[in-house]
């Protein structure tokens, strides 16, 4: 069992810096887990602390059951994939892959039989003598993880692995470690700042900020119901819109008050948790695709409809970026290729406000009966 415990995992450099506190997560066996937040949040320092390659200052981790605070790396049976694949540039392919493996006395026979094994799957065989200079870089990455693959580790840790090729290649190899993850059925741990990834690799998503853990959950749930104003607009692509207003209430019902608008809630998403926040300052979030300039929407929002210039019309083949600034306030829509906004135009815009997310302007914390406030 691959199974990995971490509890109150802390993680603090001379003098007095703390990279990560108060971090706890329980990875199932056969999980492919990811860690994702901006640069200097403390994930690989985690990845790290459960390789052994960084000394934990507080807390337990145990892998399997095991404590491993003070086991060293060769024997937590694990193998770490790195962002800057680090292999041996003197040796062929085949070399850095059963190096491991010979270190270990790992009789001749079992090394060959290992390393075909894992270059076959990676459909890396025909490199196996050539040397690493004469490979691309998605080849390299193929080695990295051919590398570890041999060692035949209980846990895979991987860490920003992608994040040296073209955007083309990433794609692919994203599909392709979500393939291997299923053929190995091994525990994956990877580490990206890319959310994109995240998205589309993670089983369960860790979003961390400044050492701390914000959210852990499935990627539709963070997406759907992020706890906090920095989730919400850290996870989506473009992200979040957020707009500082007053919730108020009215014969109508209740509604962002701005500048000069007034946007309202529908009556079905409407409820008790509002009254509270009633006449008080607090912050909108609304996803890019939430916000439509077509006639259909116009109408079927009409209640949620705003005045706006296209200061940028972005075309990105399948959909239209809109770039709006409406008082002060600056707006992501995501629209259909069929639109007739360009930039420079007054525009109507309507916010489907059904799918609208309100937040704490101090504190930042979700408010909205989306993140179960009223459930």
């Amino acid at each position: 069992m691959a199974n990995i415990s971490l509890k109150n995992i802390r993680k603090v450099y001379p003098p007095d810096v703390t990279a990560v506190d108060g971090f706890n997560l329980e990875i199932e066996d056969r999980r492919f887990v990811v860690l994702v937040g901006p640069s200097g949040c403390g994930k690989t320092t985690v990845l790290r602390m459960i390789a052994g390659l960084e000394e934990i200052t507080g807390g337990e981790l145990r892998i399997g059951g095991q404590l491993m605070n003070e086991v060293p790396p060769k024997n937590r049976d694990i193998a770490m994939v790195f962002q800057n694949y680090a292999l041996y540039p003197h040796m062929t392919v085949f070399k850095n892959m059963s190096f491991s493996l010979e270190l270990r006395k790992v009789p001749k026979a079992e090394i060959k039989r290992r390393v075909e094994e894992a270059a076959r799957i990676l459909d890396i065989e025909r490199l196996l003598h050539r040397k690493p200079k004469a490979l691309s870089g998605g080849q390299r990455q193929r080695v990295a993880l051919g590398r570890a693959m041999v060692r035949e580790p209980a846990v895979f840790l991987l860490d920003e692995p992608l994040s040296n090729l073209d955007a083309k290649l990433r794609a692919s190899m994203r599909t392709e470690l979500i393939k291997l993850h299923r053929r190995l059925e091994t525990t994956f741990v990877y580490v990206t700042h890319d959310q994109t990834e995240a998205m589309t690799m993670g089983e369960l998503i860790v979003v961390m900020k400044d050492g701390f853990i914000q959210q852990i959950d499935t990627p539709q749930n963070l997406y759907d119901r992020p706890c906090n104003a920095f989730v919400a607009g850290f996870i989506g692509n473009p992200q979040m819109n957020f707009m500082n207003g007053v919730l108020e209430r009215d014969e109508r019902g209740f509604h962002m008050a701005f500048a000069k608008d007034r946007i309202y809630f529908p009556k079905e998403r409407q409820g008790g948790w509002m009254e509270a926040y009633s006449g008080k300052p607090v912050k909108l979030g609304v996803r890019p695709e939430d916000i439509y300039d077509d006639e259909a929407s116009l109408d079927k929002y009409g209640d949620a409809v705003i005045n706006a210039h296209v200061e940028v019309s972005e075309l990105m083949g399948s959909e239209v970026y809109l770039y709006l600034e409406r008082e002060g306030m600056n707006l992501t829509a995501r629209v259909g290729p069929g639109t007739t906004s360009r930039t420079g135009d007054k525009v109507k815009v309507a916010i489907d406000m059904g799918k609208a997310h309100l937040f704490d302007p101090e504190n930042e914390n979700a408010l909205s009966d989306r993140q179960g406030k009223d459930d």
